[in-house]
Order: C-alpha cells, then structure tokens, then sequence
C-alpha cells in the first residue's frame, strides 16, 4: 500500500474514533471529566497529595545518577 495512502486512512480512523469519543462522554457523563474535551479534574485529594510527595521525597533521596540503568549484561 502507498504510504499516503496509508497514512490518509489512519487520519479518518483517527477523526472517526475521536468522533465516537465525543458522543459516548455527551451520552455518559463522569462526575469530574468535562464532557467536552475528555480532560480529567486536577486532583487536589489528600491521597494524591501525598503520593506526588513521597515521590518528591523519593527523587531527592537518590543520589545523582543512580536512576539510570547499568549497561552490562546479566547473567540468567
């Protein structure tokens, strides 16, 4: 298949399913979604709250560059 032609398909797939999206949040409405774009509430729970905390306090905790993945080869 030409690739145009490929990527030509996958735009009106994609309007079409963002298309269906729309009319399925109009017809089943979520407390804290807008029904219009599909973005969430910010959250301002306690819960979230403190887990965007315990991660800050995670990160700073690690010291520089002990995130990243090592490079050698494990043993199976």
């Amino acid at each position: 298949m030409h690739p145009e032609t490929h990527l030509q398909l996958h735009t009106i797939r994609s309007a079409e399913l963002q298309r269906h999206a729309a009319d399925f949040r109009l017809t089943h409405p979520r407390p804290g979604i807008d029904t219009e774009t599909g973005a969430r509430a910010p959250h301002t729970g306690l819960r979230t709250r403190l887990g965007l905390t315990m991660v800050e306090l995670g990160l700073r905790l690690l010291p520089d560059g002990s995130a990243v993945p090592s490079r050698t080869a494990r043993a199976a």
